[in-house]
């Protein structure tokens, strides 16, 4: 089960959706083709799977808008180095 609705506020810089818990976001910035993932929010009380799953998806957006991840909050870090399948979305010349 994906997360349900991911909605990008543009305003905010940050992609958020909505769960039993409260809000999930993670905010980024822009440049040149790359999106850098930079702060990851979360209730503690959020199940892990769920989060993964917000992260999953959110990469997906950035795949399907061919965008470079770059990420720098340390959550989605450990994430990229469990699931080796998104290493190709990183820029070349960084490694996880």
């Amino acid at each position: 089960m994906l997360v349900e609705e991911i909605k990008d506020n543009e305003l905010l810089r940050q992609f958020e959706t909505k769960t039993a818990c409260g809000l999930l976001t993670i905010e980024y910035a822009i440049q040149e083709r790359k999106i850098f993932l930079t702060k990851l929010c979360a209730n503690e009380n959020e199940q892990e799977d769920k989060v993964n799953q917000f992260i999953t998806s959110v990469l997906d957006i950035a795949e399907e808008r061919k965008f470079k991840v770059v990420p720098t909050n340390t959550k989605i870090v450990s994430f990229f180095r469990k699931n080796k399948k998104f290493q190709q979305l990183l820029p070349p010349g960084i490694k996880i």
